[in-house]
C-alpha cells in the first residue's frame, strides 16, 4: 500500500457523483415544476368556465 499525501480519506468523492445527482434534481425538479404549472393552468381555466356559467345563468 503506497501512501499518497495529497488524497484524504475523510474527504468525498465530487466530480462523478455530485454531477449525476444535481441533474437527477434538477430533472425532478424541473418535471415537478411542469407538473404544478399544468395543475394550475387547468385550476384556472376551470374557474374561468365557471364564472361565465354563472354570469350567463344570471343573465337569463
Amino acid at each position: 500500500m503506497s501512501h499518497n499525501p495529497d488524497h484524504n480519506p475523510m474527504e468525498k468523492p465530487k466530480a462523478a457523483k455530485t454531477a449525476k445527482a444535481g441533474n437527477s434534481r434538477d430533472d425532478r425538479l424541473k418535471a415537478a415544476l411542469k407538473a404544478n404549472m399544468a395543475k394550475r393552468k387547468a385550476q384556472a381555466r376551470a374557474r374561468l368556465e365557471t364564472a361565465q356559467d354563472d354570469i350567463e345563468q344570471e343573465t337569463e
